[in-house]
């Protein structure tokens, strides 16, 4: 497994990833406008457009988009996006990080991986600890958050989406 910048090379994987997630009409978290973007050359574009300040949009801070790439056979499983400091509204509610699993390769144990993966990148970026957040419902991102060292702070109701979201923090020392 292993943790990649997208680029066209993966346009057919990324696509069926988010044919998939439409097809099962689960969230896409950490996937930025991968759901919006029907074209793969726009949400990587956008994604490109993330990596520095200057070319990143209002009011959004600048992250580092992955997808996590099954080597024996190129099948990406998940994508995940780092986040490389907090607003407001992050340090709220989304956190550091948003990770999704394709819906058909759940419960192998790839998110738990992932994450494991991210926080080395997250150490590169020179971060010293993260937030993870997921919805107080979600037992089995919770598990992921955990076994990556996840220490719950607290519950938070998000009003706009209407949901609770657990907070942990995650020591990169």
């Amino acid at each position: 497994m292993k943790l990649i910048i997208p680029t066209m090379e993966y346009e057919k994987e990324i696509q069926a990833f988010r044919q998939e997630f439409l097809a099962e009409g689960g969230s896409m978290d950490g996937c930025g406008s991968l759901r919006r973007q029907e074209q793969v050359c726009d949400w990587i574009r956008e994604a490109v457009d993330y990596l520095r300040e200057e070319t990143c949009p209002d009011g959004r801070v600048p992250a580092t988009q992955f997808i996590y790439i099954r080597e024996d056979d190129g099948r990406m499983v998940g994508a995940i996006q780092i986040r490389h400091y907090l607003n407001e509204y992050l340090e709220k509610y989304a956190g550091h990080i948003g990770y999704s699993v394709r819906p058909s390769e759940r419960r192998k144990g790839y998110a738990t991986q992932m994450l494991h993966d991210a926080l080395s990148q997250c150490r590169k970026l020179g971060l010293d600890r993260v937030i993870v957040s997921c919805m107080d419902s979600n037992e089995g991102s919770r598990r992921v958050i955990l076994r990556n060292g996840g220490i719950y702070e607290s519950t938070v109701h998000e009003p706009d989406a209407g949901i609770n979201l657990e907070r942990y923090w995650i020591s990169l020392d």
